[in-house]
């Protein structure tokens, strides 16, 4: 029977490159291994074709005679045109690395890579805290309850009954993993009487269950610092879980919520809030009292001639710069009110100004550009 041209055979075009071949060589041994078809001599022969084809292509050195000379250049050569899978099976880690879920559904395990001696630093925490939007701006102390794992105090953190300490798994011999051959593959896995520990409990303490863990209850008190802002994120070292076997605890990560203020709005360093004031205090300016964030009252004068939106700055009365002492500005936007209701006599004034002042009865449009600015 002729053979098959090999990129045929993988189904990748001639000028195919190193992770293409892989590809499709990887596709065609999962779904024609003999271990997932038992007896079935055509899935048989396609794997042979298969890993000989990749056995050829995944070679420069036999790939470019192949490419010139074809089947006949490779006669003779050794590990080429099928006479052995030394080659293809070198590197079973470069070839299926990544993929768990195959091997998975193809051994009936999961290829984990965890050992024995590895880390068994506890979990870090995440707690969300909302604070006021003022306690973000000027800082504060807040204290926090939540729950967290913290060593046994029955086995002192070894998950042993009357604190025994743990021996060397006998399956594994403490590599946390065991390997499993099937047809040419050899595969590690977590081995299942450790759960990859590469240690073992024969009498777990039972407060714990043999973890070495138990769930608590704590409370802590957390500095906010001045000038926080949404989303900012504060870590408290070792406050997350336990390690187990003695490990070093996680952290706790704490995520500031800032609640939105009915007044003020912050963009960086600075702040914002809106005044309403009357249409003779724009007109004729005034000086008037306002409140900053922090119930400071603050004079303030109004140009005469304010408009409508216009807005006034305050230095150094906005979020404080970190720990420099210094602050932002607060500004203060103008807000020209309108009166619903007029005395006779105010009415009778105002209609005396608008004669006197000569009231535009045609005005011309303004540019949208303009009000935007």
């Amino acid at each position: 029977m002729a053979k098959r041209d090999y990129y045929e055979v993988l189904g990748v075009q001639k000028g195919a490159s190193k992770d293409e071949i892989k590809k499709g060589y990887r596709k065609l041994a999962v779904k024609y291994h003999p271990d997932k078809n038992p007896g079935n001599k055509e899935a048989e022969d396609k794997f042979k074709e298969a890993t000989e084809a990749y056995e050829v292509l995944s070679d420069e050195q036999k790939r470019g005679i192949y490419d010139q000379y074809g089947f006949a250049g490779l006669e003779g050569m050794a590990g080429g045109g099928g006479q052995g899978f030394s080659h293809a099976f070198h590197d079973f880690e470069d070839l299926f690395g990544g993929f768990g879920d195959v091997f998975e559904n193809l051994f009936g395990g999961g290829t984990s890579r965890r050992r024995g001696g590895g880390s068994n630093q506890g979990a870090s925490l995440r707690y969300d805290l909302e604070i006021s939007f003022k306690d973000a701006v000027y800082g504060t102390k807040a204290e926090i309850s939540f729950q967290h794992n913290e060593a046994c105090t029955e086995c002192r953190g070894t998950g042993g009954a009357d604190g025994a300490q743990r021996k060397t798994c006998p399956t594994c011999g403490g590599a946390g993993q065991v390997r499993r051959s099937a047809g040419f593959f050899s595969v590690a896995q977590t081995c299942p009487s450790c759960q990859g520990e590469g240690s073992v409990i024969d009498n777990p303490c039972k407060s714990c269950g043999g973890s070495g863990l138990q769930k608590k209850r704590k409370k802590i008190a957390v500095t906010i610092p001045p000038g926080v802002d949404n989303g900012k994120r504060i870590t408290v070292p070792n406050q997350g879980d336990a390690g187990r076997s003695g490990g070093s605890p996680g952290d706790l990560v704490i995520i500031l919520h800032v609640a939105p203020h009915k007044f003020f709005e912050r963009s960086g360093q600075d702040l914002y809030c809106a005044v309403p004031i009357s249409i003779m205090q724009a007109a004729l300016g005034a000086e008037i009292t306002v409140s900053s964030l922090d119930d400071k009252k603050i004079k303030m004068k109004i140009p005469a001639g304010t408009q409508h939106g216009k807005l006034l700055r305050i230095r150094d009365e906005g979020v404080p710069l970190g720990n420099s002492g210094r602050k932002g500005d607060l500004y203060i936007k103008i807000l020209v009110t309108v009166p619903t209701k007029l005395s006779s006599k105010a009415k009778q004034l105002l209609e005396e100004v608008s004669a006197v002042e000569g009231e535009d009865t045609n005005p011309k449009p303004v540019a949208l550009s303009e009000l935007r600015g």
